[in-house]
């Protein structure tokens, strides 16, 4: 397996992120990386000469099939090490992230697969985002965003969008996490903020922008 650099594999990951909002802009992706255009230029050359990126001056860039490929298996490492940070170190779901993007770059396919099998194949992370397997399949779970689930209709909290440390630690504040049952009291249209309530809590309220990044599922 060819081994890529930190930088390269960094780039990678982030293309696949953007390319889901269509094709990924030089000046997009120097903002999200916080690099300068020039530096972008530079790197998306080495990439497409690795064959891993589609790449064309002025009209954009996506990942080739290879480079999906690879940016599916560093996903796969970064989320089975949050997911060992978390059920085997005690890690909060706020704290994995940082640590897990240092050992998603460590690429031995043994100890991924061997990490793996220890962990009895998760096919999530500890923030719901799905693991892709030891083929770079990823599992398709049906879910639906808080925003539209139905009155009074229990679901269980699968997912959650946006892992930014604020947002995770308003979640924790309302004592939501993946598993948590919620149903939904009222729907408010001045701000289309949400009255929900939880096994643990009496009814309260949330915002529209925090309810748009919790999804759930209907299975018991």
């Amino acid at each position: 397996m060819i081994n890529y650099t930190v930088s390269e594999e960094n780039y990678i990951k982030t293309i696949h992120r953007l390319q889901q909002y269509g094709t990924v802009t030089t000046n997009a992706l120097a903002a999200e990386l916080k690099s300068k255009p020039a530096s972008i230029t530079a790197m998306m050359k080495k990439l497409k000469a690795k064959k891993l990126l589609n790449y064309q001056p002025y009209y954009g860039f996506r990942l080739s099939a290879e480079g999906n490929k690879v940016a599916l298996l560093i996903i796969r490492r970064h989320r089975l090490w949050e997911y060992f940070l978390a059920e085997k170190l005690q890690f909060s779901w706020d704290e994995v992230h940082e640590v897990a993007e240092h050992l998603e770059h460590v690429s031995s396919k043994k100890l991924i697969d061997k990490l793996d099998e220890f962990l009895g194949f998760p096919t999530a992370d500890p923030h719901g985002d799905p693991i892709p397997d030891a083929q770079g399949k990823i599992k398709n779970i049906q879910k639906v965003c808080l925003t539209d689930l139905p009155l009074n209709k229990p679901a269980t909290v699968c997912q959650v969008a946006d892992q930014s440390p604020s947002i995770l630690e308003l979640l924790n504040h309302n004592q939501i996490k993946i598993g948590t049952r919620v149903e939904v009291k009222r729907k408010f249209d001045f701000d289309n903020s949400l009255e929900i309530k939880t096994k643990q809590t009496a009814p309260f309220t949330i915002s529209e922008q925090l309810a748009k990044n919790i999804f759930l599922n209907y299975a018991e």
